[in-house]
């Protein structure tokens, strides 16, 4: 099956950098909703069989336009959820991001065992991850659509991907609708045919001036004060 990992529209806290993962969490900034209304043109080639989401809000009004223009419901996999940050949530300061960026790409990089303060570990976030991805697969279509969040695609794609080193997900950013396509299954593994990092309408969809760490390459984030 093909998998379309769709990062959600511009939240409040992506503008701001906030580490912001907790239920229900922020709507959509008005460029969000735009990105949101660009996804049904974007895909419109595509067969998509099933729409996924999360339990975050922002997943759902992404999805919402494309629900639309197919006529397919979303369901909602818990297991698709944001990298939650802990202790560490609804903090923007650099010790806060670099230890919450540390932490999660060590995952992708292959030692799951760091636990986020107060949070998950790799262990934990792979296994109900991987739980929702079988699940879709097991629906049987041959494209999905799936919503979901900017370090929990970009990690679950380093650990998951077989033709491309797990450096790679932390060397690209994945701006808010950035779609990454994979291909493949829970049994035989997956191969990333394709990391679009734009914004699925386009890049005139970007905002350059927003701080947005989950989004950004790994050095990038890092460098920031």
């Amino acid at each position: 099956m093909r998998l379309l990992l769709i990062r959600h529209g511009q939240t409040p806290s992506n503008v701001e950098g906030l580490l912001d993962t907790a239920a229900p969490g922020p709507g959509l900034t008005e460029l969000g909703h735009r990105q949101a209304a660009e996804i049904p043109d974007a895909l419109a080639r595509e067969n998509i069989g099933g729409i996924w989401v999360s339990s975050l809000v922002r997943t759902h009004l992404t999805a919402a336009p494309l629900a639309v223009a197919t006529g397919i419901e979303p369901t909602e996999l818990p297991g698709l959820h944001e990298i939650a940050a802990g202790e560490l949530e609804m903090r923007r300061d650099h010790e806060a991001v670099r230890l919450y960026l540390e932490t999660v790409f060590a995952w992708g990089l292959g030692d799951r065992t760091p636990r986020m303060p107060g949070s998950e570990d790799g262990h934990e976030f792979f296994a109900r991850f991987d739980s929702s991805i079988a699940e879709i697969a097991a629906s049987g279509v041959a494209t999905a659509a799936v919503v979901s969040h900017g370090a929990a695609i970009r990690v679950w794609v380093a650990g998951s991907a077989t033709n491309v080193p797990p450096s790679y997900a932390g060397e690209h950013d994945i701006h808010n609708t950035g779609v990454i396509e994979l291909e493949g299954s829970p049994e035989s593994g997956w191969s990333l045919l394709a990391w679009q990092g734009n914004p699925i309408g386009g890049s005139d969809l970007i905002d350059e001036d927003a701080q947005d760490p989950t989004g950004e390459t790994l050095d990038e984030a890092l460098d920031e004060d």
